[in-house]
C-alpha cells in the first residue's frame, strides 16, 4: 500500500508563497490521479487540486484557481502544490491523496502539513 508524506508547510504572510511536496513511497507508482485537499479548523476537508498522472490535465477548486499550481514528477513519484497570493482563508492542514483508478475515490491520505497565513 502506498504511503504519502507531505512537507513544505509553514507560516507565511498574506500575499506570500509556499510550495508543498508529497512523496509516494511505492515503486512503479502509476495511479489515475493525485490530489491535494485541505481542512481548516471546524470545517470539512475540501478538494484543492488534482493532476492526472499519465497526462497533463489539472483541475482546481474555484477558490484557488489562478493562485495555486499542481504539478507532478513521475520519475520521482512526487506531487507538488505551488501556492501563491496566499490569503488567511487558505490556512489549513493540507493533505495529498491518491486516486488509484478513474472510478476510485481518493485515499491513502498522508499525515498532512500545516499552512498558516497571517493577516
Amino acid at each position: 500500500q502506498v504511503q504519502l508524506v507531505e512537507s513544505g508547510g509553514g507560516l507565511v504572510q498574506t500575499g506570500g508563497s509556499l510550495r508543498l511536496s508529497c512523496a509516494a513511497s511505492v515503486r512503479g507508482f502509476n495511479p489515475y490521479a493525485m490530489g491535494w485537499f485541505r481542512q481548516a479548523p471546524g470545517k470539512e476537508r475540501e478538494f484543492v487540486a488534482e493532476v492526472i498522472w499519465s497526462g497533463h490535465s489539472t483541475h482546481y477548486a474555484d477558490s484557488v484557481k489562478g493562485r495555486f499550481a499542481i504539478s507532478r514528477d513521475n520519475a520521482k513519484n512526487m506531487v507538488y502544490l505551488q501556492m501563491g497570493s496566499l490569503k488567511p482563508e487558505d490556512t489549513a492542514v493540507y493533505y495529498c491523496a491518491v486516486r488509484p483508478r478513474i472510478l476510485d475515490d481518493y485515499g491513502n491520505w498522508g499525515q498532512g502539513t500545516q499552512v498558516t497565513v497571517s493577516s
